[in-house]
């Protein structure tokens, strides 16, 4: 797709459509991460799609939430509670309407991994992986804030890049002054999208870390959503990442990150 920009439609989809397109399938939901516009998340998620060439018997879901924001990583704080929420409510549809599908597996990126691990624990069954990019959540939460949603999720993998700016810097300050408004996080925690979970548990797949050689930024793990740079690209960062959700969702063996 070469699509850019306000470059876009959006329609309604009705629940039986939903409903028949989804039956006997396997589902995977993508989730885009905080501080994108809605043509950025159409963009992106629709070329993951293009990359990711999944099998006949799985559909994909890109889910478009109000992660935007006028005031950049500012708003990190008060952002939490929208991906919570959106979270229940994906959870809420799925729960009503999907319920013939013949599983659920996830793939985000950045604040996306709140999206899904909230999605996760209030869903009526348990979900076949998870796959979480850059995830801007505090490590931990896999053992602590979500572990009710971890122990229902029969794979989890994560990617990692300690040489991500915005999880190095913006993360540990959006999540200081969120302390005030969540006084349950942990305002000096890491995120699970620069430092990976503090160790393998259960069904934590490895390997997680990029090597830092490869200097992975933030939005490095999907496709551009403007013009620049071009897409398809063989060679784009992306091209790894998207491989990766891939063979996450087919329970594949990791060959990447080494």
């Amino acid at each position: 797709m070469q699509k850019i920009d306000t470059d876009f439609a959006l329609s309604p989809v009705r629940p039986d459509i939903f409903r028949q397109q989804t039956a006997d399938r396997d589902v995977l939901f993508a989730v885009h991460g905080y501080n994108n516009r809605q043509s950025d998340g159409v963009h992106a998620l629709s070329r993951l799609e293009t990359l990711l060439n999944l099998p006949p018997s799985a559909v994909f879901i890109g889910i478009l939430w109000p992660g935007d924001s006028h005031a950049s990583f500012i708003s990190y704080p008060v952002e939490k509670p929208t991906a919570n929420l959106t979270g229940q409510k994906l959870a809420a549809f799925c729960n009503l309407e999907l319920r013939q599908a013949a599983s659920f597996s996830f793939a985000s990126h950045s604040l996306g991994a709140r999206v899904v691990l909230e999605t996760i624990r209030r869903l009526n069954r348990k979900t076949r992986s998870a796959c979480l990019m850059a995830a801007a959540i505090e490590r931990t939460c896999l053992e602590k804030e979500y572990v009710d949603a971890f122990e229902k999720t029969g794979h989890i993998y994560v990617l990692a890049s300690e040489k991500d700016f915005v999880l190095r810097l913006a993360f540990p300050f959006g999540n200081f002054f969120g302390h005030v408004l969540d006084p349950t996080s942990n305002p000096l925690s890491a995120a699970l999208g620069f430092s990976g979970p503090p160790r393998a548990i259960g069904n934590t797949v490895k390997p997680w870390q990029i090597d830092n050689r490869l200097d992975y930024e933030h939005g490095e793990y999907l496709p551009p959503s403007g013009a620049e740079p071009p897409f398809p690209d063989q060679k784009g960062t992306w091209m790894e990442p998207a491989n990766f959700v891939r063979r996450a969702f087919n329970l594949e063996r990791q060959t990447w990150p080494a």
